[in-house]
């Protein structure tokens, strides 16, 4: 894989790459007119929706930071995008061009003020695994092997510039009016500034790896401060595959169960009982070592979870809630999806677009056990996300609704769900992390 030797960092680079990517798509658009004369309207759309995907994710991919955690947010969102934007966009979770051995050693002069061979007794400057914020080096030192994280230079001053970006094209999106939109941009944008805060990182790991160390089947790398720095983690390296990895050609169903269940107690056990959680589910988080095991990496995205959502979220989870009219309403009321200057078409609307979305994504919280495997179960969540996207009338009605939580709770669930989908996990025991 090439390398790269520069990232843009200013904001008129950054906007003149973004400017060329939208000018390749704009031909590809040329390009699918003409095709559609020759062939199917099918046929062209998919040839479309393939150079699109690849253009867009080439130029995200030389800015990294914000802009490509975009893309790597949106190939989670499997049941919205067409396929060919989720294969590419995937590739953002683990797998893009890695910065230079000579800009990594430059990196590490600029933070520890040395070189890496004079940290470590081995140090190798190729890059084993490169994501959206940050790449992984491998290194020894008194005779144990290191993961040695080092985040690109320029992405956390980059950040706010990216998000104003991309903040016209979200609000055309998902048809989000001007006011009392900035709530959620500044969600995200708190939640990014986070991530590339590496000394919190460490912090959150460790916290979470010591809160979670009972929960069967799960393990975590050991954290070194001393070697690291705002910007430069040092880690255990932890052998093991990228869980799509694992998935792609896994038989064993047993197996597949116990990793399904350790996954799904990890995330119930932190947001029930720590009231936080591990906001970034996708697979290259994620490892499965030989024993079986699952390993969780990565906690630079940590969403804390206030009770005032906490309760209505979850109170909405129950069937016989969202049978009950007059509380379903409420609860709508608490967690910001209806307004009281709502007109009634927006209130009748949201409740019901709401009850139908909740009465089949709430499903695995109204049994003991649930099947992951179901493919009837999330090809109806498909169904329904390709519903409301085409529903002309919520085109025309104010799409910002809900508490700025649902960003990274919603995110949570929803990657979660494709993993357990990925796993086909069986016979999962929804409640088990009262026991842990």
């Amino acid at each position: 894989m090439n390398t790269i030797d520069k990232i843009p960092t200013s904001k008129i680079q950054r906007a003149t790459k973004l400017v060329s990517t939208g000018a390749k798509v704009g031909v590809n658009y040329l390009k699918y007119y003409g095709d559609k004369i020759v062939s199917s309207e099918a046929d062209a759309k998919e040839r479309l929706n393939k150079n699109n995907a690849s253009d867009i994710y080439d130029g995200l991919k030389q800015l990294k930071g914000s802009a490509l955690k975009v893309a790597q947010m949106l190939s989670m969102e499997k049941s919205i995008l067409p396929q060919a934007y989720v294969e590419k966009f995937s590739l953002s979770q683990f797998s893009v061009p890695p910065l230079s051995p000579p800009l990594v050693i430059k990196t590490f002069k600029k933070y520890f003020g040395k070189s890496p061979d004079e940290l470590y007794d081995t140090f190798n400057a190729t890059s084993v695994n490169a994501a959206s914020i940050g790449q992984v080096h491998t290194a020894v030192k008194d005779g144990k092997k290191l993961a040695v994280k080092i985040q690109y230079p320029g992405v956390a001053e980059s950040i706010a510039t990216d998000l104003a970006m991309v903040k016209p094209i979200a609000m055309s999106m998902f048809n989000i009016k001007g006011k009392d939109s900035d709530k959620y941009f500044k969600e995200v944008e708190n939640k990014l500034v986070e991530e590339t805060n590496y000394v919190l990182e460490i912090k959150q790991s460790q916290e979470m790896a010591s809160a979670c160390a009972n929960i069967p089947n799960l393990k975590f790398p050991d954290y070194y401060p001393e070697l690291s720095t705002d910007r430069i983690i040092t880690m255990d390296y932890m052998e093991g595959e990228h869980l799509s990895e694992f998935t792609a050609k896994n038989t064993n169903k047993n197996l597949s169960n116990t990793i399904g269940q350790a996954l799904w107690d990890f995330y119930m056990f932190q947001i029930h009982k720590l009231k936080k959680v591990h906001a970034d589910p996708h697979p290259g988080n994620f490892l499965i070592s030989k024993n079986g095991e699952l390993i969780a990496l990565d906690f630079g995205c940590i969403k804390h979870i206030p009770l005032d959502f906490y309760v209505p979220y979850f109170e909405l989870a129950k069937k016989e809630n969202i049978e009950n009219r007059a509380l379903f309403q409420e609860k709508l009321y608490e967690l910001e999806i209806i307004k009281h200057e709502d007109t009634l078409e927006e209130k009748q609307f949201f409740t019901a677009m709401f009850h139908e979305m909740l009465s089949l994504f709430t499903q695995p919280f109204q049994v003991e056990n649930f099947d992951f495997s179901d493919a009837n179960f999330f090809g109806k969540i498909a169904e329904l996300g390709e519903k409301y996207s085409k529903n002309t009338e919520l085109r025309k009605m104010n799409g910002n609704r809900g508490s700025k939580h649902f960003i990274y709770i919603n995110r949570t669930f929803f990657g979660l769900y494709n993993l357990m989908f990925d796993l086909k996990a069986e016979n999962i025991k929804i409640n088990n992390y009262l026991s842990l």
